[in-house]
């Protein structure tokens, strides 16, 4: 499984982004696909996930500001972050899970300015 991830960049403080998320390959047996973020010098923490069945998960500290979906092709996931603030400054990585493996996209930073 392959993912190709875009979004993020530099915006200020109560900003938006969307970020996408492609999955190819093998990507029949995925079951979950989301993001995940880490900043400097902290562990990598969940963002959002959604499962093939169309369940969704939060980190407590998105919740309320995020949301996931997937597009049209199950093989796009999306997230829309709104309200940014400093501290989601990190790079956010896509991931997705199948019953024998984890996969990472390339990351992306986010920079939001105060």
């Amino acid at each position: 499984v392959q993912l190709q991830a875009s979004g993020g960049g530099l915006v200020q403080a109560g900003g938006s982004l969307r970020f996408s998320c492609a999955a190819s390959g093998s990507i029949f047996g995925i079951n979950e696909m989301g993001w995940y973020r880490q900043a400097p010098g902290q562990q990598r923490e969940l963002v959002a996930i959604i499962t093939s069945s169309g369940g969704t998960y939060y980190g407590d500290s998105v919740k309320g500001r995020s949301t996931i979906f997937r597009g049209n092709a199950k093989n796009m996931v999306y997230l829309q972050m709104n309200s940014l603030k400093p501290e989601d400054t990190a790079v956010y990585y896509c991931n997705a899970k199948n019953a024998e493996s984890s996969f990472w996209g390339q990351g992306t930073q986010v920079t939001v300015s105060s």
